[in-house]
């Protein structure tokens, strides 16, 4: 897709951060925006900040967990635009805790935003992208879909899903000679509000010493990226229909150390959050 002049893009999470710097720079491009949060006052501020007419702007407070709401948010998009060419499947949660003392609860929590929002988002919008004739699906996973982090195992578990899941609809939709592609994101650390947010287990600071506050400065500390930069790296790679887009130069650095480090960096993970838990 080289032109977003008039294509109708669907964003969750569009409230804050990513979503909002691709819903701007989506409507400096001539799109027609959707755009769904679970937080009503970011998103208005987000709608308010575009300022633009109703007949390319539509906003509804959505909750992705909710199945049907997600499939009647597609729904209306369609009613209202006639058509939709683009879901980002950005909104997102944060969850730190160990495996042995994680609680369900926190762990289905997450699950059911951060993966099944990505599949319900999909399945709902991708009828409408192959009628459409043009579609792209952009599904935001992590540089924690590609390594594995101690205390993150829910949200590892999420991004490695939402990764292997677009891979595999990729191939499908190739094979298919499909109009509608679709690409799988992994931002490194961005400027935004998931890690505040985020819930927070005392296993987390047993493991590694590090309180709530703590940890959201040290994981602050490593965040490189704008939104305004990932966003206009995220639409490039649509451009440019690429299968796998790095966001951050921590991103690239994770991604080579897993590709030549397959299994060994765990250790040196391991190491490394030892040391820090020490000083």
């Amino acid at each position: 897709m080289k032109n977003f002049k008039d294509k109708v893009a669907v964003i969750t999470g569009a409230g804050s951060g990513i979503g909002r710097a691709l819903a701007q720079e989506l409507a400096a491009s001539g799109a027609k925006l959707a755009l769904s949060d679970i937080n009503e006052a970011g998103l208005k501020k987000t709608a308010s900040d575009l300022g633009l007419a109703e007949d390319r702007l539509m906003t509804r407070v959505l909750d992705v967990a909710d199945r049907q709401a997600f499939y009647d948010f597609a729904d209306d998009v369609v009613n209202h635009f006639g058509y939709a060419n683009m879901i980002f499947n950005n909104a997102g949660v944060a969850l730190g805790a160990t495996v042995e003392d994680m609680n369900y609860d926190d762990f289905e929590w997450l699950m059911n935003i951060n993966f099944w929002g990505v599949v319900y988002g999909t399945k709902a919008f991708l009828p409408y992208l192959k009628q459409a004739g043009e579609g792209h699906i952009i599904n935001i996973s992590s540089i924690f879909g590609l390594v594995g982090i101690p205390t993150q195992s829910a949200y590892n578990a999420a991004k490695f899903a939402v990764r292997g899941f677009t891979e595999s609809l990729r191939i499908e939709l190739e094979m298919e000679g499909s109009p509608v592609s679709c690409t799988s994101i992994h931002p490194g650390g961005i400027k935004t509000n998931i890690a505040k947010a985020a819930r927070f287990d005392a296993s987390a600071e047993k493991l590694t010493g590090a309180g709530k506050d703590q940890s959201i400065q040290d994981f602050e500390k490593m965040f490189r990226t704008t939104p305004e930069e990932a966003a206009s790296t995220i639409l490039k790679g649509v451009r440019g229909n690429k299968r796998r887009v790095l966001i951050g130069s921590d991103a690239v650095a994770v991604d080579t150390m897993q590709r030549l480090l397959p299994t060994s960096y765990q250790k040196l993970i391991a190491m490394g959050q030892k040391y820090m838990a020490k000083k």
